[in-house]
């Protein structure tokens, strides 16, 4: 799904390309940042992975993005919303590279994507974290989101179990431009 950029104080979160695939992969894989995702990392990727990941940007339900810095050009991170319930629910997800942890751009990344969910007439955003990620627990807590939900979650290919809350936030009631 292709949109505008979405522009924060600090970030362009703009659409997915295949030169970006990389980047991801290198978040998504690496044993720390990707911690907390439900997949587990691959010591090897295949060329076919790589091919399927560089076609994100053309996904048609689920919206890729990159955290690029308006100042460097610096990719930061990446983030998804997938608009659910004919647009009336935009569940996001988020992460940042390692080497710009703590620095608020998660925040500003969830920021940019509530302030989009909201300019398209949604009425809530989800996002789903384990609950032993104590930086995303924070960034959902200090917007109003709301635990509404518990599952045990097994790591896709692994046995590592983690409990998992589905945060909902209604989005009426949360200001815009939070960060």
């Amino acid at each position: 799904m292709k949109i505008p950029a979405i522009e924060t104080n600090r970030l362009s979160l703009r659409g997915f390309t295949p030169a970006d695939a990389r980047f991801a992969l290198g978040i998504w894989n690496d044993p720390e940042m990707g911690e907390y995702l439900m997949d587990e990392a691959m010591e090897t990727v295949s060329d076919e992975y790589l091919r399927q990941i560089e076609q994100l940007g053309e996904d048609e339900a689920c919206c890729y993005l990159i955290a690029e810095s308006k100042e460097t050009g610096e990719r930061i991170g990446t983030c998804s919303f997938i608009p659910e319930e004919d647009g009336a629910v935009y569940d996001i997800a988020y992460c940042v590279h390692k080497s710009f942890w703590r620095q608020g751009y998660g925040t500003e990344m969830v920021d940019g994507m509530i302030g989009h969910a909201r300019s398209q007439g949604a009425k809530k955003a989800t996002i789903f974290i384990f609950s032993e990620n104590p930086g995303s627990n924070a960034i959902a807590r200090k917007f109003g989101f709301r635990v509404v939900e518990t599952k045990v979650k097994k790591k896709r290919g692994s046995d590592r179990e983690f409990l998992e809350y589905k945060y909902e936030l209604d989005l009426k009631t949360v200001s815009p431009q939070f960060a």
